[in-house]
């Protein structure tokens, strides 16, 4: 007797049982490889003390040291397998350690931006002088005025901004004391 065909879709696996295949294109997978050599390259940028912030493996550190040693085309292969290493490893900690350095380096870049501003305006008028006051209480008042007189003085005469890198000077050590 010939099976029927409903018997015959019965000694199949239920759907269940089959598992389900995700297809990764060649690009794909050569796009993700890319992004974590990227990433390889910003590590090996980064100095001994940045990269003690970051959570790498012995292995990983090891090649990111020799690739920070190695010039020309020995480097990109380094690169390579510090790209290679990313793979076996999940690159999140690593990425977000090092998103926190770089906006930590954007932050001071915008405090150096704000005292320069404020260095301006102490150049320009002698209403700044209260306002680092109040930012700054412990300022000496004598000394700021006298670099401000002294900058005012250089500018005037052409000279070298001495004073005015000065003033700079002076107020980045208030705000890092602050």
């Amino acid at each position: 007797m010939a099976k029927q065909p409903e018997d015959w879709l019965n000694n199949y696996p239920a759907e269940e049982e089959e598992e389900e295949i995700i297809w990764v294109s060649k690009s794909e997978i050569k796009r993700d490889a890319e992004i974590l050599k990227k990433l390889g390259t910003e590590l090996v940028e980064l100095s001994k003390n940045q990269l003690e912030r970051i959570p790498l493996d012995e292995d990983l550190l090891a090649a990111i040291e020799l690739a920070q040693k190695i010039k020309r085309e020995g480097r990109r292969r380094q690169l390579q397998l510090i790209g290679k290493l990313l793979r076996a490893r999940d690159p999140e900690p690593i990425t977000i350690a090092l998103d926190k350095l770089k906006n930590r380096h954007n932050q001071q870049i915008v405090i150096l931006h704000k005292l320069e501003e404020l260095r301006d305006k102490l150049v320009e008028s002698d209403d700044a002088l209260e306002e680092v006051v109040a930012l700054y209480p412990h300022t000496d008042r004598q000394q700021l005025r006298s670099l401000v007189r002294n900058a005012k003085k250089e500018k005037a005469a052409n000279k070298p901004p001495k004073s005015y890198r000065q003033i700079f000077q002076y107020l980045k050590e208030l705000s890092e004391s602050a």
